[in-house]
């Protein structure tokens, strides 16, 4: 796919995603489709194991909808659109790292939310402030944030319409690591670069076990446990892996 809206760059062991719609990178329906089409094609490429997101420019990551453009002529296909792309990016079955270097509000922040991990830079705000234009969130934030900061803060957050400077969302397990301002993408390919030299189907099992256990009773989340436990142990990265330790070197995981 010809990519008119982002950039998709493939790297050393992870595949960057660098949103491009100046000045602040805001979604659009196009954007939404190529963020899909561009994690579609990372997911299906056995040599990424990984995948950093981030915002071009130092402004923003993603300031959120683009509300000039507006809903288009269904705005139900909108939001199901929306929805749907981000679900990918959570069950892709790779880590996907989302390098938080500057405004992150609405949308943008459900798109970081989505994500497996999140690095953010001092200087960067974070929120979901629909409220304030008489809407809610409808990319999946009302969900994702509640499942991680809880139900209060989550509602505190999403009905006043306050967005939260970066320390705050560190503290609350909003995002996962503070670091300098400019710094986010460096610290996000750091961590995707470490995710690469891990077992990929270990990895892919570590994330459907979690993704699907966190949304059923524990004997069924146990049950999931079991099918991937089993995945994992007759793959050729376990024999490798226990054989590493046996040996005392460090294992080569192939992804087979």
């Amino acid at each position: 796919m010809e990519y008119k809206n982002l950039i998709a760059e493939k790297k050393n062991g992870y595949g960057q995603i660098t949103l491009n719609r100046p000045p602040v990178n805001a979604l659009s329906g196009d954007l939404v489709v190529e963020i899909g089409a561009a994690i579609d094609e990372f997911a299906a490429d056995a040599d990424i194991r990984s995948i950093v997101i981030t915002g071009a420019g130092e402004k923003a990551f993603c300031a959120g909808a683009d509300l000039k453009a507006g809903f288009g002529d269904n705005p139900d296909t909108f939001v199901k659109r929306g929805q749907d792309t981000f679900l990918k990016v959570e069950t892709c079955g790779k880590p996907v790292i989302a390098a938080i270097n500057g405004i992150t509000l609405g949308g943008g922040c459900e798109l970081a939310l989505s994500c497996t991990f999140r690095v953010i830079a001092e200087n960067a705000i974070i929120g979901l402030p629909e409220s304030n234009l008489g809407i809610i969130p409808g990319y999946g934030g009302t969900q994702r944030l509640s499942r991680l900061v809880g139900k209060s803060k989550s509602l505190h957050m999403m009905i006043f319409g306050q967005h939260i400077k970066a320390e705050e969302a560190v503290a609350i397990g909003l995002c996962d690591k503070l670091c300098a301002p400019g710094k986010a993408l460096e610290e996000a390919v750091a961590l995707a670069e470490l995710a690469a030299t891990r077992s990929p189907i270990a990895t892919r099992s570590i994330l459907d076990s979690v993704n699907r256990g966190v949304e059923t009773d524990i004997q069924s989340g146990l049950d999931i446990e079991r099918a991937n436990f089993l995945v994992a142990l007759a793959s050729g990265d376990a024999r490798e892996g226990i054989s590493a330790f046996l040996e005392k070197r460090k294992a080569e995981f192939k992804g087979v």
